[in-house]
């Protein structure tokens, strides 16, 4: 009886081994963060997707499964690390530890079980009447070479047994606590632009060690030569550092262990690219891709069908219309979603026809942000698959919240929205945290 049962396990477990049939030979996801957004009074109360010209989207949505996906739980914050996550077919509620350890492993910076990982803004704060303010989230979007002169001479400052300072692009840097705790009630910069977070500030008042980081960055940056400039230029100066979005870095099952599928990721922006390194895909690097409004959309695109052609699948995030809802700014985000649908959309959909494949085209936003609240909010937001085996022929229809609404068609937990397009479920994968990067 012990024999047959030992037999049917070890059945089981070749089963598990058999490759993956799929029903297309390419996948390719293409996702405008922070696309969706509310109604604008100056728009006629259209939104951004409503107002942009958006020939290829709108297209895809005639001839594709149209629909709405729900992201963000209702327990996790609406930020792109959560969302993406969920894109990418993993369970926040299961996976999610925080946005510091995925950018950590975009940077290659190796995380011990213990250590505790924090993104690291260079941010413009206020100190007026015993109060602190968020003045700016990115310090003007500094330059990626003056910040690296900062966080340079800081890194040397501060680094210790504990404490260990690695620089990024722009403003965008992490700090790696070495053995530090969980549960510091950090808060997204962006989240408080032009707000007092004085309270948000005293969080950090209670952790000494911590606290002592950023008062040597204040004492640092406060008559540097870089930020006397900026001033004279009439620019933000980059006076403090903000850490948050922590975690220990996470477990989780590769895309090629569960689902046979090599691939890459083409994203200017650490958090993204920390997301495929998990995952396991590749990052190679795109010339001119910045993570702000003025990458090189036509190099993302140009990238990922030169990436198609040796891989399965591949991911392409343009973080631009996302930057342009954190500034407020509804005509750059108008036409930051009219380059992503010209020259990623339509440029990748082009490719794709004259390759000699099948594939399956998906196209998404991550999450909202409003020009009105300038940061992230939670709402389903719009997707399209078209499936060149499976061309449909939809009403006239455009790529926006509300058509997306009628179609009827609604993901309630957005990571099944990867399997669902895949066309195969996630294979069972035994994960042991000692063998995990």
């Amino acid at each position: 009886m012990a024999d047959d049962k030992a037999l049917k396990e070890n059945q089981d477990l070749q089963e598990e081994k058999e490759p993956i049939s799929h029903p297309v030979e390419k996948y390719v996801i293409l996702i405008g963060d922070g696309m969706a957004d509310f109604p604008v009074k100056e728009l006629g109360n259209k939104t951004a997707l409503q107002a942009a010209r958006t020939p290829f989207m709108d297209l895809l949505s005639r001839l594709g499964e149209f629909g709405l996906v729900k992201t963000i739980p209702d327990e996790l914050p609406p930020g792109s690390d959560v969302a993406n996550m969920a894109l990418m077919g993993y369970d926040p509620q299961k996976y999610y530890t925080g946005r510091g350890p995925l950018e950590a492993a975009a940077m290659g910076v190796k995380m011990n079980p213990e250590d505790v990982a924090f993104r690291c803004n260079l941010v413009t704060l206020g100190f007026r009447d015993g109060r602190v303010f968020m003045d700016d989230y990115s310090a003007g979007h500094i330059s990626t070479e003056e910040a690296l002169v900062l966080i340079n001479e800081l890194a040397q400052i501060v680094k210790s047994r504990s404490f260990e300072l690695f620089p990024g692009v722009s403003y965008r840097h992490l700090l790696l606590w070495r053995g530090g705790p969980e549960g510091l009630a950090t808060v997204p910069p962006h989240d408080y632009t032009g707000h007092d977070v004085t309270e948000a500030w005293r969080v950090y008042e209670e952790e000494p060690l911590l606290y002592e980081v950023l008062k040597k960055a204040i004492n640092l940056f406060h008559r540097h030569p870089i930020n006397i400039k900026r001033i004279e230029q009439g620019k933000r100066p980059a006076n403090a550092i903000w850490p948050w979005g922590q975690g220990r870095k996470p477990v989780i099952a590769t895309i090629p262990e569960q689902y046979d599928l090599e691939g890459s990721v083409i994203a200017a922006v650490d958090l993204i690219k920390g997301l495929g390194v998990w995952a396991g895909l590749s990052t190679p690097k795109v010339p001119g891709a910045t993570g702000f409004l003025d990458t090189d959309f036509h190099a993302k695109a140009k990238t990922a069908l030169d990436e198609i052609k040796e891989k399965d699948i591949v991911i392409v995030h343009v973080e631009a219309p996302d930057e342009a809802g954190h500034m407020g700014d509804i005509q750059e985000k108008i036409k930051a979603i009219e380059r992503f649908d010209k020259e990623v959309v339509g440029t990748v959909f082009d490719g794709l026809k004259n390759m000699d494949c099948t594939f399956r085209l998906l196209v998404v936003t991550d999450h909202y942000t409003p020009v009105s609240v300038r940061t992230h909010a939670r709402g389903p937001v719009p997707f399209v698959i078209y499936d060149s085996l499976d061309v449909k022929d939809n009403p006239e229809v455009s790529f926006d919240e509300d058509w997306a609404e009628k179609s009827g068609i609604f993901f309630e937990e957005g990571h099944r929205l990867f399997p669902h397009f895949i066309g195969a479920e996630p294979r069972y994968v035994e994960l042991d945290p000692k063998k995990k990067k």
